[in-house]
């Protein structure tokens, strides 16, 4: 709890400083746009944004059916709002995983099971990632949607590269079981001569049993690969809604909508966003998503209809789950400290 809190200060303390840097120029006439707003387009981009969630939770309710547990789209959902509060608060996003395996095994599913059940909905989830990476990369090379800007072109290669190793990794991880067994063996043995663990052997056969279980279930989603494409195909619907949403609150902010701004540049300029925000090590990427907000979609809007569109789409993708997630979670702790 005192690292929450630390992180929520911190949070806090970025966003100010965020607020100042969108806001300082150009104040009056954000506040003017922000008013002159069209809500209902803004509800639709909300809503976008929570019907993006149903497709990624489907994807997690399919592969833990897979396991033959009862998980409702009800809890599935649940767990993911408040996995977004996790992610929001902690630097890379690290804290959402280890939370939804608290909560897999607080459902009753084994430790070993929920660690796999994570592990593999990642592994589908980082191919999905990269796959519209790439789309958005060929897209751009063929239709020259943004201006070369070789800073931008960096920082999206480094993304990209980020996100593909760990999917790579994971999949060694998941599927490589000698490579695995290998590296426990000879990493405990180090260890172990080091003074810095005690009882070798034990160690070696607890970890045995937990690679073997990693595996066991690698091998499960390539024997069913139907359930492979269902939960990549959800991923993926999910992503698309995801960077689509931005569209609906340019429609919000705009008197008519801009002459360069069509669904396709909007979902390009979304994934490379996101694609470079992968390896900023601030809670929610702070900073660095607001950056390339700037530089991608500043192609096709300016003045204060970006900086006012930024406000927006960070409120609705970020700041509102993280909410909606915290008060879940704080309402689940509760409930758990009554019983």
């Amino acid at each position: 709890m005192k690292n929450l809190k630390k992180n929520s200060i911190i949070l806090l303390l970025i966003t100010f400083i965020v607020l100042i840097f969108v806001l300082k120029d150009d104040f009056f006439s954000i506040v003017e746009t922000l008013k002159n707003a069209n809500y209902l387009w803004i509800v639709v981009a909300i809503l976008c944004y929570f019907i993006a969630i149903i497709f990624e939770a489907r994807a997690y309710q399919e592969i833990i059916h897979g396991y033959r547990y009862h998980y409702t789209f009800k809890q599935a959902y649940k767990m993911l709002l408040i996995t977004k509060f996790f992610n929001g608060i902690t630097p890379f996003s690290s804290g959402g995983q280890p939370m939804q395996v608290y909560m897999l095994k607080k459902d009753g599913i084994r430790l070993t099971k929920a660690t796999n059940i994570i592990i593999q909905n990642f592994i589908i989830y980082q191919a999905a990632l990269v796959v519209f990476g790439i789309l958005a990369i060929i897209t751009n090379h063929y239709l020259e949607i943004f201006t070369e800007v070789t800073l931008l072109k960096h920082l999206v290669t480094i993304g990209f590269i980020v996100n593909t190793l760990v999917m790579i990794g994971l999949i060694i991880i998941s599927f490589s079981n000698r490579f695995n067994h290998f590296i426990i063996r000879k990493g405990i043995s180090i260890l172990s001569k080091l003074k810095l663990i005690k009882n070798k052997e034990e160690k070696q056969a607890k970890w045995r049993e937990k690679v073997d279980d990693f595996h066991e279930g690698a091998e499960y989603l390539k024997k069913n690969k139907w359930l492979c494409i269902r939960t990549f195909l959800y991923n993926m619907i999910y992503l698309g809604l995801t960077y689509l949403m931005p569209y609906f609150v340019i429609l919000a902010l705009a008197n008519h909508i801009p002459s360069g701004v069509t669904p396709l540049k909007v979902i390009c300029s979304s994934a490379y966003v996101l694609i470079m925000g992968a390896f900023v090590p601030i809670p929610g990427a702070s900073g660095g998503i607001e950056f390339g907000y700037f530089k991608f979609f500043g192609n096709f809007i300016t003045g204060s209809l970006l900086r006012a569109s930024l406000l927006i789409w960070r409120t609705i993708s970020y700041y509102l789950p993280m909410i909606v997630g915290g008060i879940l979670f704080n309402i689940n702790t509760k409930r758990g400290e009554e019983k």
